[in-house]
């Protein structure tokens, strides 16, 4: 493709992207000025055409980019845009809160993308292996004890342990105070691998109740799935005219809470280092939906997977702008999860 070629093709995905409208030559001539006149330029348009990068939805109507077309403008001609300075504050207000839950952080993190990219926003946390702060053990009457789990980000789980009905508050404290000092901030996995070898050892200087209390304590599973925060799902719908695309995103809306969407998500961004963009049917997520997804990995500081941000939008959606939305954000994350 010649510089006059690629020119005219990307004014053609300027238009279209800002108009969602069929681009014609005349309009491309009134753009460049007297360069070209629209006869020349539908010459052009006729070869890109032939190369698979436009089509025509109308008989005599203009040109628009195919899924292919749009790849192409991507990686090859798009200009990616800056952030303006009240976008990376608003993004930069993530870390601003004491103590922050990591759940808490993610959600607000979905309003804050669906918000400046006009699209809808989807957030996704794999399963974290997490750093635990202390626990405490608690009677509940009827051989049940409450233990209470806090992490470090803040969060705090209970779990229900079935033990002797007659078991002292003495136990269950010792318990608490054994593990805590040998706990903190390590992850339950680790903690419980220790502590169980001290016990093998007979090296806890514990009684048989307490020991048990410790077993039981340890054996609490991290239940933590992964968390999934969707926003703004209204906004798929504005840019729909087909509707066959119409039907196609009232299903997607209904996937988007499940598992299996959560862990495709998740599939997509661990599949590169930085911004992925998916256009159309490159994501067998959307079909045929005419939708496209950008989404990028939030990676800590021993470049784990913490979470993944990522934005749902039409075909024609501006990916120069929602790119570096996307990154700054995935950026901010990683930072404060790291």
């Amino acid at each position: 493709m010649n510089a006059r070629a690629q020119e005219i093709f990307r004014l053609i995905v300027d238009e279209y992207l800002a108009s969602g409208e069929p681009v014609g030559s005349r309009t491309l001539s009134r753009i460049m000025g007297t360069q070209l006149s629209p006869a020349s330029i539908r010459n052009v348009m006729a070869d890109l055409e032939d190369l698979g990068l436009l089509y025509s939805p109308h008989t005599s109507a203009g040109r628009m980019p195919t899924e292919h077309g749009l790849r192409f403008f991507v990686d090859a001609l798009m200009e990616v845009g800056q952030l303006h300075a009240n976008e990376k504050a608003t993004i930069d207000k993530l870390g601003n809160r004491s103590n922050p839950n990591l759940a808490g952080m993610f959600e607000e993190a979905g309003k804050i993308v669906s918000g400046l990219s006009a699209c809808t926003a989807v957030v996704v946390t794999p399963k974290l292996d997490r750093a635990i702060r202390q626990i405490q053990f608690l009677p509940l009457g009827e051989g049940r004890t409450i233990a209470i789990l806090v992490f470090i980000d803040g969060s705090v789980e209970n779990r229900i342990l079935n033990l002797p009905p007659d078991l002292p508050q003495a136990s269950l404290i010792a318990a608490g105070n054994y593990i805590n000092a040998r706990i903190a901030g390590q992850t339950l996995g680790l903690a419980r691998a220790r502590i169980l070898d001290e016990i093998r050892e007979n090296r806890t200087q514990l009684d048989a109740l307490s020991t048990r209390v410790v077993e039981e304590g340890l054996a609490i599973p991290d239940e933590t799935t992964g968390n999934f925060f969707v926003r703004g799902t209204a906004k798929l719908l504005e840019d729909v005219k087909a509707v066959e695309n119409l039907e196609a995103i009232q299903q997607l809306i209904d996937t988007l809470d499940r598992q299996e969407t959560m862990a495709k998500l998740l599939e997509a961004a661990q599949e590169g280092e930085g911004v992925r963009i998916f256009i159309g049917s490159e994501n067998r997520l959307f079909g045929n939906a005419g939708l496209s997804m950008v989404v990028a990995p939030a990676r800590n500081a021993r470049q784990q997977m913490v979470g993944a941000v990522g934005v749902i939008g039409p075909t024609r959606m501006s990916y120069g702008r929602v790119v570096p939305i996307v990154d700054y954000t995935s950026q901010v994350i990683a930072r404060l999860v790291g």
